[in-house]
């Protein structure tokens, strides 16, 4: 009896300190951080190239999310790719994502718009993907947490599609590390002969600024597939 009050004062210790999403803890505050998503509206969010957000981008139970049933192409009818309104370059930025079954999105930094077509055109991408199901899954480089068609994960800690993933970057000086769910999967310089290497034997090997710039918008990608994000938080260095 003594044993399952002590599970359920446990239990209800680790509800009570668990933290609203969508909020800064005290801590938080204190250290610099802030909300790039208030939980409410998409307030602080564009489609790329455009002063307005797509209307298949909805907010939802504290969450933003692409409504993907409207399919076109490989994208999503009136969605698009969006970008942050503010540029960033040495930050730490924190985003929590789920996806759907066999689903593909994608966290793009450093985004510049001017002439581009597509943020991946200037921009790195930290992959987001259904491991289980995607055809890309089968590709080396194209897995959730990879930085997309250039390093691999060191170690896969992505959770099923429909679950909650934690992902982490941090930005410093060219020096980028990506973390999933807790756990540290890929880190490069952006300014080393290594960085031009590796886009040389990637697919943007032909977008000559792809990779170049070091500040730049933060891009949530519409790729056809319903995702969703939350817990979108930005400390600046």
């Amino acid at each position: 009896m003594k044993k399952s009050i002590v599970i359920i004062l446990l239990a209800m210790s680790v509800l009570a300190s668990a933290q609203t999403p969508n909020t800064l803890s005290k801590k938080e505050k204190k250290e610099g951080w802030k909300l790039l998503f208030d939980g409410t509206t998409t307030k602080g969010w564009r489609k790329f190239k455009n002063d307005k957000i797509g209307a298949a981008w909805k907010v939802k139970d504290g969450m933003l999310y692409l409504d993907a049933a409207n399919k076109k192409d490989w994208q999503t009818g009136d969605g698009g790719d969006i970008v942050s309104d503010g540029e960033f370059e040495n930050y730490e930025l924190s985003i929590d994502w789920k996806i759907q079954a066999c689903g593909n999105s994608g966290i793009i930094f450093n985004v510049q718009e001017g002439g581009y077509d597509y943020p991946w055109y200037t921009g790195p991408e930290f992959q987001v993907l259904d491991n289980a199901c995607h055809p890309d899954a089968k590709i080396i480089k194209h897995r959730a947490g990879d930085l997309y068609d250039l390093i691999s994960c060191k170690t896969e800690t992505v959770k099923p599609a429909g679950e909650w993933n934690v992902a982490k970057i941090k930005a410093d000086k060219g020096n980028y590390t990506f973390w999933l769910n807790g756990t540290e999967v890929v880190s490069v310089n952006m300014k080393s002969p290594e960085w031009k290497t590796l886009i040389a034997g990637s697919k943007f090997r032909n977008m000559p600024d792809f990779g170049k710039f070091t500040k730049g918008h933060i891009s949530l990608q519409d790729h056809g597939d319903e995702v969703a994000f939350r817990n979108i938080k930005i400390k600046e260095l």
